[in-house]
């Protein structure tokens, strides 16, 4: 393992505050990866049953999945931003196996998320029980991905009604630049924020669904204006939740998606140029083992001395649509180095709190997500390994 967990196992004393399960997962990671990757499918199996599990045990008990399992306080109260894009995944894992009891649960969020939507058709940010309640552009944008999925698989209208609330309310509350201003969350810094591409993401997931709206052009809006925050190697200002000058690799991944979508959705060459300038900077920030720091300085130098599990399999996926739209096997090769780094995170065994779930990171007291597993992490965990495991199929001609 590198040499920096190496140093830091030789200073760690458990903290004797710390519940058993804490001090024994920390000791654990302090001890460094296994040495055996699970593959693919058995880490899709173990984080959609820690998904599920997640859904069961909110402690709101609502049909929302719960925010996380953290090893302090267990199941948290469901959250509406993830939930809303943990639809998609589960629609597609239920067509895929064609299981009724997937589409069941993927019902469940849905009608959840239609039910506490604003009038205006916002959604509020943070968990279901957190205040202040009030509509937030971003957990709307990430929810309306989910509103997008349930209108196009199911055909309701409920499903389509609601994503035409969120998404009229997102093209109608931008402002004239792109940026999203009006509504920003009462749970992070302050200030614009560059990964609102994620927000587009939702636009054009409804323009695919309902053209003619103006969906998709407020998306590409946005994505111009967070092109301005781009500096020539790739790196995005303006683009974290806490520290705008070592952004989350997390908050990376939401803006090179976003940008990377607005290229699918729009065909321009510009878009796919500026989701290149990105990962052709993150190529070198990988290590040959998968070890990608957590936050990233302008230069994208490592600025943290853990990883943020969820950026990294992001970051994966980012990079395995690019190869699938450039060809090129560097990217392929070190996207499939980042998730084959958070598969050996993953637990196989054990209780069905952890079992499947994926850390905020890696080791599990790294300062974010500190001493959780998050449901959004298994999610992107789920979607990176899917399209990983179908490139890896042989190609007919």
């Amino acid at each position: 393992m590198r040499q920096l967990f190496k140093s830091i196992k030789d200073r760690f004393t458990p903290e004797p505050a710390l519940p058993h399960q804490a001090v024994a997962e920390l000791a654990s990671d302090r001890n460094g990866l296994p040495d055996s990757d699970p593959g693919c499918q058995a880490v899709i199996d173990a984080s959609l049953a820690w998904l599920c599990a997640a859904q069961d045990n909110s402690a709101s008990a609502d049909g929302g999945v719960a925010r996380d399992f953290s090893l302090l306080k267990g199941w948290a109260t469901s959250y509406p931003e993830t939930t809303g894009y943990i639809i998609p995944t589960v629609i597609d894992l239920a067509r895929r196996r064609q299981d009724d009891a997937l589409h069941a649960r993927a019902r469940r969020m849905l009608d959840w998320c239609v039910a506490i939507q604003f009038p205006e058709g916002g959604f509020q940010g943070g968990k279901i029980d957190s205040t202040p309640k009030v509509p937030v552009t971003f957990n709307t944008g990430q929810i309306l991905i989910g509103l997008a999925a349930g209108a196009r698989h199911y055909g309701e209208d409920r499903y389509l009604q609601a994503m035409h609330r969120a998404a009229g309310w997102l093209r109608d509350t931008q402002d004239a630049d792109g940026c999203w201003r009006k509504h920003p969350t009462p749970f992070a810094q302050p200030g614009e924020k560059a990964y609102e591409t994620h927000v587009s993401w939702g636009l054009f997931e409804a323009e695919r669904v309902a053209p003619g709206h103006g969906y998709g052009d407020a998306g590409l809006r946005q994505v111009d204006w967070a092109l301005t925050k781009q500096r020539a190697n790739g790196w995005f200002a303006s683009n974290c939740l806490s520290d705008p000058a070592h952004p989350l690799t997390h908050t990376i991944g939401y803006v090179l998606r976003g940008v990377l979508e607005g290229h699918l959705l729009s065909g321009r060459p510009a878009l796919l140029a500026a989701a290149l300038r990105t990962a052709d900077s993150l190529l070198d920030a990988i290590a040959d083992d998968g070890y990608l720091a957590a936050r990233l300085d302008s230069e994208f130098r490592a600025a943290a001395d853990f990883v943020c599990l969820t950026g990294s399999v992001q970051i994966a996926h980012c990079l395995f649509i690019l190869y699938q739209l450039t060809g090129e096997q560097r990217y392929l090769d070190a996207g499939r180095r980042l998730t084959a780094f958070v598969r050996r995170t993953v637990w196989l065994d054990g209780p069905r709190e952890t079992r499947g779930g994926v850390k905020g990171s890696f080791p599990i007291n790294g300062a974010y997500g500190q001493w959780e597993y998050l449901n959004w992490a298994a999610k992107f965990c789920i979607d990176a390994n899917l399209l990983e495991l179908e490139l890896s199929q042989p190609r007919h001609a």
